[in-house]
């Protein structure tokens, strides 16, 4: 049971990562390092982190629909962590 939510938690944080590379690669012309310097100069990391997080709902609706319910809730559980880091940027 611990394995597979500790499968499903790295799963969404690699599709919230890779949600943010993408929408780098989308939103702006630069390059990756530039575009994340730039997003942290101007204040958006949480904001742009959140919208990363959207990745997860195609993970987590994958893992319910292949019934790992285990893995689903790693994801959750990943989603949560997310937004608490999201919020403790904000506020700092």
């Amino acid at each position: 049971m611990k394995k597979e939510m500790a499968i499903g938690f790295f799963s969404g944080i690699i599709a919230t990562a890779v949600g943010l590379y993408l929408y780098l690669q989308l939103a702006f012309d630069s390059d990756f390092d530039t575009s994340l310097k730039r997003i942290m100069e101007e204040g958006l990391f949480g904001k742009v982190i959140s919208l990363a997080a959207i990745a997860n709902l195609a993970v987590f609706f994958i893992f319910i629909k292949k019934n790992k319910d285990y893995r689903a809730r790693g994801v959750l559980l990943a989603t949560i962590v997310i937004a608490a880091v999201t919020m403790i940027i904000k506020f700092l």
